[in-house]
């Protein structure tokens, strides 16, 4: 860390006008970071991760520069920070992307030099605490030269996956680089070879090798979805046809790299493969160079797909020989084999039971074993090959597919790993992790082996025991009549030793099982990995040829897939692979608006396995399998429907009158090639079952999809839902009748299909059975029952309101006597819904809802006081003195006197009343009702108040006084008789308790005559 002040940073000659405190901020962050945070930055999980702020001041700063040799000190500065070699700068680095093009090519060439010619004294190198601790590698330069070539070369591959504008010179520069250091080995220098001029300081071991190697098919993957490069009108034209892989002139990115790899191949004089080729693999080398080129030459457009595709599979095959020779030999020989026969001119021959497979099955073979290999590449190459081909594709070679989704050809091996620990559900690549969690958590060998594991081995610890016995019993360890004191030293060990080595063979036994249960384990993540992989090409032939009538066959398979995994284990990758299935099932194949048209050679295999798959779906219990079932039912039943017959008849001219009247007639009567009589029995049975059945796995939805995607089936089924309003299983079963044919009568398609009379006599029964069914109704108890009611009085606002609007003679007198003896149940009222649907339905029937009277005033005031009088302050003496008088107009008892004063009235002030009222708030007053007799709460008369006095309020306080010396005598008390003139705050003059009294007694006298009169 002394070395940071000496350091020469090369850009700070970026320092210009208006740029200079952007990388005053980047230095001292630099330092800061440099100088605080290494042993806590490393610690952490993204301790290689630049810091964000950094990122950012340099992103402005180069987002803002226009020089280029500005722009490459801040990136080579900034590369040059090394942890042992290892620059932390991301090598996926954004900033890349304001480089300008000069600024750039001299970039890439400085990393591209410094992989050759490592010099680590430019490099601000420094370790962690922790690396120190360790100075196995600090101290290696060639470990941390491997380090940096490492980063370099993923540097560069980032480069041509940034959207930084480059040109095709430079990504084919970046590709030639990266591929020669990974296969080749200079010799000697040559011109004709750019790689060979500059020579390595520090040879490449077989590892960096390898490295390389990875990462250049890693460069294959970003140019294989590289878009087209360059600003001509050509380039232009092919992006937007979203072509990717070529460039501008069509050629595709790794036919060039195979070019330059055969130019490689033919300089052996100045440069020699890390691992040469046998004679066999050059002749397959040159023999598909050879198929590359007769492909090229051929210009039938017809084919033009198929070309590209085996141009695009012989070079990947190819180009895989420098990575694994004796792997690709096989799949390349079969490749070039199928190549020649799927473009001979030469006649097909009759098939017999000893013909070779096709072209095409042996490409699916070819295919299926690639996407075996863990590679992103190979899988996205063998779909763009698969999808090119597909149009070819024959029925074995779509069973070659389906054989490898088959859920019970692998049966028997999935059982032996049925009895698994639950924690066994990680993915191959967590198995470090996995071993170093077992390492650390159990020392000793012996603790290996868990509760679960010995219930397993029940019959091995038997085995191990009776061993153990024998082992005890020769040494007559066991014997009755001896001790331990006749065994010697000399037997001892030799009993120590046989039973040691008793346990080593137990515990062998033990690790072997459980290497083997993880082998299984392993085994079943890479083929449930592999099947996942080949949906794809499933998914590819549903999308490119979704009018094949091979698509029939796909739909068994899914299926049993689909129920297969429902019942298996539900960790991740199993629940991964079943969403897929699902989903190409659901999106792919059933909801494709393209189908197979032309299906009259097939319409009685379809009708069977419509009728096959519906029985399925009855039987199933488990309603999410039934649903897949049955939409594969509607699906041929689209297909039957929609398909178009060779000799179809000729279309009947129609007057232009009647061509608008009746368009939805003309589609009812198109059938197709169904056979509306086969499949209406077939989806009868199935509705029967659903409303007659208690656990049935169908479901409405179901048959609300059948009926609004097939208004042809409408007429046929709806007799059994009318019946089954009333003959339904249980409540929710008539409920769910009478949601169905809520949905169904509205449709015009139904009505069109129908004569008058049958319209009526549909209407009229519907009526009855609603009525029948209201009938039944006991009690509003059950869930299921209230759902019955509000569906059958949805159902019955419909069928009224058709009967209304469309004038028809139906005889409603005996639904009205049912729907006011239904009125009588308690329950209906108290459901809002309920109620709103009932009076909607007996509006069509001329009844009007009765409007509900308001409760009385009265009982509510009066109840009021005994709530509020529980907060009052009045003695218990007062109390039952209030009781015994009179009661005032509004229901509230005053406070009472001692010497019978009369109550005081409404109009007085709460505040010059007798102390009784002021200890406590007057029982069941209002501030409304004061206000609307002119008094307000704090006791203050109105102004047009009658008989009030000047002099009033000093009265009031002598009577108060004399009132309290007598009862009580208690100075203590004055407190709480505040005197009037406060609380009225100069207000106007208050009538006394006894004139109010006396007044009031007048009026009533007065009133008196009035009435006998």
């Amino acid at each position: 860390m002394t070395n940071i002040q000496t350091c020469d940073f090369n850009f700070l000659i970026a320092i210009k006008s208006g740029q200079w405190f952007v990388l005053i901020k980047i230095l001292r962050l630099s330092v800061r970071f440099l100088t605080y945070s290494f042993d806590s930055f490393f610690q952490l999980p993204d301790r290689f991760k630049f810091a964000p702020e950094m990122e950012a001041y340099v992103d402005a700063f180069l987002n803002s520069c226009d020089d280029p040799e500005r722009q490459l000190a801040v990136m080579i500065g900034f590369s040059t920070l090394t942890n042992q070699g290892y620059p932390v700068v991301p090598s996926i680095w954004r900033v890349v992307r304001h480089l300008q093009p000069v600024a750039l090519q001299k970039y890439i060439d400085w990393l591209k030099d410094m992989f050759l010619r490592p010099d680590l004294s430019c490099c601000l190198d420094f370790s962690t605490s922790r690396q120190k601790q360790n100075p196995e590698n600090v101290n290696k330069t060639q470990h941390k030269i491997a380090r940096l070539r490492k980063w370099i070369i993923h540097r560069l591959m980032s480069i041509i996956e940034s959207p930084v504008k480059k040109e095709e010179d430079l990504v084919m520069d970046i590709s030639r680089f990266c591929f020669f250091h990974a296969f080749f080995e200079t010799k000697k220098k040559t011109s004709q070879i750019p790689e060979t001029n500059a020579l390595l300081s520090e040879p490449l071991d077989e590892q960096a090798h390898s490295l390389a190697a990875n990462y250049f098919f890693g460069l294959l993957q970003t140019l294989n979805t590289l878009s087209v490069l360059g600003d001509t009108a050509e380039a232009a034209a092919l992006r937007e046809k979203h072509v990717h892989g070529v460039t501008a002139d069509g050629k595709l990115w790794i036919f060039l790299l195979v070019e330059y790899a055969n130019e490689l191949l033919s300089s052996e004089k100045y440069v020699k493969a890390v691992k040469p080729f046998t004679k066999d693999q050059r002749e397959a080398w040159e023999r598909t160079l050879q198929s590359v080129k007769n492909l090229q030459k051929k210009e039938n457009k017809a084919d033009s797909a198929k070309i590209f595709a085996f141009q695009q599979f012989l070079l990947l095959m190819a180009i895989h020989l420098f990575k694994n020779p004796s792997e690709t030999m096989d799949l390349l020989s079969d490749l070039l084999n199928c190549t020649e026969r799927a473009f001979s001119k030469e006649p097909k021959k009759k098939k017999t039971e000893n013909t070779e497979p096709g072209w095409v099955e042996v490409i699916v073979e070819i295919l299926l074993s690639l996407l075996a290999q863990p590679s992103l590449l190979i899988r996205r190459i063998s779909k763009s090959v698969f999808g090119r081909i597909c149009p070819n594709l024959t029925k074995k070679g779509l069973q070659l597919i389906l054989d490898v989704l088959d859920p019970y050809q692998d049966q028997d091996e999935e059982s032996a790993v049925v009895v698994m620990e639950e924690s066994d559900k990680k993915s191959a690549q967590d198995t470090d992790d996995e071993e170093s969690e077992d390492s650390s958590e159990e020392d000793d060998t012996e603790e290996e082996n868990d509760s679960g594991d010995e219930e397993k081995d029940e019959e091995v610890d038997e085995d191990f025991r009776s061993q153990l016995m024998n082992v005890l019993k020769a040494q007559n360890v066991l014997g009755e009549d001896e001790s331990d004191e006749d065994l010697d030293d000399e037997a001892m060990m030799a009993l120590d030793k046989n039973i040691s080595a008793l346990f080593a063979e137990q515990q062998k036994r033990i690790q072997a099982k459980k290497d083997e249960r993880d082998r299984i384990r392993k085994e079943k993540i890479l083929r449930r990995d592999f099947k996942i992989k080949v949906l794809d090409l499933i998914e590819v032939f549903l999308s490119k040829q979704p009018e094949n009538p091979l698509v029939f066959d796909i739909i068994e398979p899914l299926l049993q897939v689909i129920e297969q995994c429902m019942s298996s284990d539900s960790d991740k990758q199993e629940v991964d692979f079943l969403q897929k299935t699902a989903l190409i099932f659901t999106n792919s194949l059933c909801r494709a608006k393209q189908y197979c048209k032309k299906v009259e050679a097939l319409q009685d295999d379809l009708h069977a396995f419509v009728e096959r798959l519906v029985k399925k779906a009855c039987k199933h219990t488990d309603s999410s399998v039934a649903l897949y079932y049955f939409s594969a039912s509607l699906y041929l039943l689209k297909v039957l429907k929609g398909s178009v017959s060779d000799k179809s008849p000729a279309p009947v001219s129609v007057p232009k009158k009647q061509k608008n009247a009746i368009p939805q007639a003309c589609q009812v009567s198109s059938t197709g090639c169904l056979d509306v009589e086969r499949v209406t029995a077939v989806y009868q049975e199935a509705l029967t079952q659903f409303l007659t059945k208690r656990n049935s796995a169908l479901t409405s939805s179901m048959f609300l999809d059948l009926f609004t995607r097939f208004p042809i089936m409408c007429k046929p089924l709806v007799d059994t839902l009318v019946k089954s309003i009333t003959a339904g299983a249980r409540q929710h079963q008539q409920a769910q009748a009478c949601l169905l044919l809520q949905k169904v009568l509205p449709l015009c398609e139904l009505k069109l299909s129908m004569t008058e009379e049958e319209w009526e006599e549909l209407i009229r029964e519907s009526i009855s059975q609603v009525s029948e069914t209201l009938k039944m109704v006991d009690e509003f108890r059950v869930k299921a029952e209230k759902e019955k009611v509000a569906r059958s009085l949805e159902l019955l606002n419909f069928l009224l309101k058709t009967v209304t609007q469309q004038k028809l003679p139906v005889e409603l007198m005996e639904l009205d006597k049912v729907l006011v003896a239904l009125n009588q149940q308690e329950g209906i009222g108290k459901s809002a819904r309920l109620d709103s649907l009932y009076w909607n339905a007996m509006r069509w029937l001329n009844h009007t809802k009765p409007k509900k009277e308001k409760a009385a005033n009265k009982p509510v005031q009066a109840a009021e006081p005994l709530k509020r009088k529980k907060k009052g302050f009045l003695p218990e003496t007062k109390k039952s003195k209030n009781r015994k008088k009179g009661v005032q107009e509004n229901g509230v008892a005053p406070g009472g006197r001692k010497d019978g004063e009369p109550a005081a009235p409404e109009g007085q002030a709460l505040g010059a009343g007798s102390p009784e009222q002021k200890q406590g708030p007057v029982p069941g007053s209002k501030k409304h009702k004061n206000r609307n007799r002119g008094v307000r709460e704090n006791g203050v008369a109105a102004a047009g108040s009658k008989g009030g006095a000047v002099n009033g309020d000093a009265v009031a306080d002598k009577k108060k006084k004399k009132r309290n010396r007598k009862r009580k005598g208690d100075a203590g008390n004055e407190a709480e008789q505040v005197p009037a003139a406060k609380k009225a705050k100069g207000s106007a003059s208050q009538e006394t308790p006894q004139k109010q009294g006396k007044a009031k007694k007048k009026r009533k006298e007065k009133k008196a005559p009035a009435l006998q009169e």
